[in-house]
């Protein structure tokens, strides 16, 4: 098989989630870098689809996990994103780019706690994902978590993970409203209580 048509095959086994036809095409000298029509590697189509163990062979074997598609996915930011936790984890561990940004110039950690992935956050933090990171719509990960969220335990916990960390609970959003202010607005009492405290 020919560089080519193995790296044709990768890409083709990364879509149907076919593993030992994906370890075979690398066998056979895949690019791993190689890209679909959307940009994306067979890393990205792996994480995308929540593949762990497909997704954890392309990284063992040296794929990039910072490598985006066309709309700037990464392994690991898609994976923290949507709190695909295993690939995330993996991702980490074959050196992510914690300071990475999405399409919205936000971590990963923002889009985690816009969703209370509190799991996710844990292990954002624990990364070293920068904590007070403001994207394109002025949102920090804290005001995500607040804006987009619902107030609920989760919410409440990655708010809380947040403070914890030594996130900074002042930083207002673009119309001058701070944290405090937006979560007494939508009625988030627990969030409300846990920012005084801090």
């Amino acid at each position: 098989m020919s560089k080519q048509q193995a790296t044709r095959q990768l890409l083709e086994a990364a879509r149907y989630a076919d593993l030992a036809a994906a370890m075979a095409a690398i066998r056979s000298g895949a690019d791993l870098e190689a890209r679909d029509d959307n940009g994306r590697t067979a890393l990205v189509i792996a994480t995308k689809a929540n593949e762990v163990a497909l997704a954890k062979a392309l990284l063992a074997a040296g794929a990039d996990p910072n490598a985006k598609d066309d709309i700037s996915d990464s392994a690991f930011l898609y994976a923290g994103a949507e709190g695909y936790n295993a690939i995330l984890r993996a991702t980490l561990e074959h050196g992510a780019d914690v300071r990475s940004t999405n399409r919205f110039d936000g971590t990963a950690l923002i889009p985690a706690c816009e969703h209370g992935y509190v799991e996710t956050v844990r292990i954002l933090i624990a990364a070293g994902v920068p904590l007070d990171h403001v994207n394109n719509l002025g949102w920090t990960a804290m005001l995500e978590a607040i804006v987009l969220g619902t107030g609920s335990p989760d919410h409440v916990e990655v708010v809380r993970l947040l403070i914890e960390a030594g996130a900074d609970v002042t930083i207002p959003d673009r119309n001058g409203r701070t944290p405090r202010e937006l979560a007494e607005a939508r009625g988030y009492h627990d969030i409300v209580a846990l920012i005084d405290a801090a």
